[in-house]
């Protein structure tokens, strides 16, 4: 099933999405309107809405995103670092999170913003000391996620907090999938429709199960908290104007443009 977030007429509800995104394919997306929410038991009301009179918001809106760095060993190479011995653990604050279609707003601090494309785990339940054969229990789905950074500020700080963690950091969307075997995805992204990553979730590191059990030993995860399980190589610098897409088979298109901050 694919759950959006969406509003309609001032009003936020989540939806499934029902039609097929492939090339070619016939009839508009719909939305069946969720009794509930996603996190518990829910219905379907049978009430539809097609996608073009909605606006999507980011899926979830998380406590806490949990990002890894360096969890593929190309990524790490292209900027000069070793694979880490244990997984690279970072926050990035929920202020961080716009959906799809949102701008990304480049910061004024930073004059080497780049694109990171990512798969992102969306957690369904809260958990702690998740064990390895528990973790599918605990993922509601996935989405497609930006990782946007300000690079120059990655470099000279050590901490990465503003690097990573300024407003509209965090693009997530269009909605989460959870109906998907995460093990060998496609990952990639283009700017302005030129193919600058391409990858695929087989080359990680560390796996999704590895990651969630790492995080979990230190810190309870709750339900739309979300992981970013790093990026591929060919990661690259965004300017004011450009248009950036995230595409994951078997999600879709996660799309933002980069804008001037005001």
């Amino acid at each position: 099933m694919r759950i959006a977030r969406f509003s309609i007429d001032g009003n936020v509800a989540f939806g499934a999405v029902e039609g097929s995104t492939a090339p070619g394919a016939e009839g508009e997306l719909v939305l069946d309107i969720i009794k509930g929410i996603p996190f518990a038991d829910f219905e379907l009301s049978g009430t539809k809405v097609p996608l073009s009179k909605v606006r999507l918001l980011p899926p979830v809106l998380p406590n806490k995103i949990v990002a890894i760095g360096r969890n593929y060993a190309e990524h790490a190479a292209e900027l000069g670092n070793e694979v880490p011995e244990a997984p690279i653990t970072f926050f990035k604050p929920s202020t961080s999170v716009v959906g799809p279609g949102d701008p990304i707003t480049y910061p004024s601090f930073s004059q080497d913003l780049h694109h990171e494309a990512e798969l992102a785990v969306v957690i369904g339940r809260m958990c702690r000391e998740v064990p390895r054969e528990r973790v599918k229990d605990v993922i509601l789905g996935y989405t497609c996620a930006n990782d946007v950074t300000a690079r120059d500020v990655q470099q000279r700080e050590k901490q990465w907090a503003r690097a990573k963690g300024f407003d509209s950091a965090c693009p997530l969307g269009p909605w989460i999938e959870t109906d998907l075997d995460p093990s060998d995805l496609t990952i990639q992204c283009t700017v302005n429709g030129e193919q600058r990553q391409l990858g695929r979730t087989s080359d990680m590191v560390r796996s999704i199960e590895d990651l969630i059990v790492h995080i979990t030993e230190a810190m309870t995860l709750l339900p739309g908290d979300v992981i970013l399980t790093g990026t591929p190589a060919g990661v690259g610098p965004l300017n004011v104007g450009d248009e950036v897409a995230v595409t994951i088979e078997g999600i879709g298109t996660l799309t933002n443009k980069v804008i001037k901050r005001g």
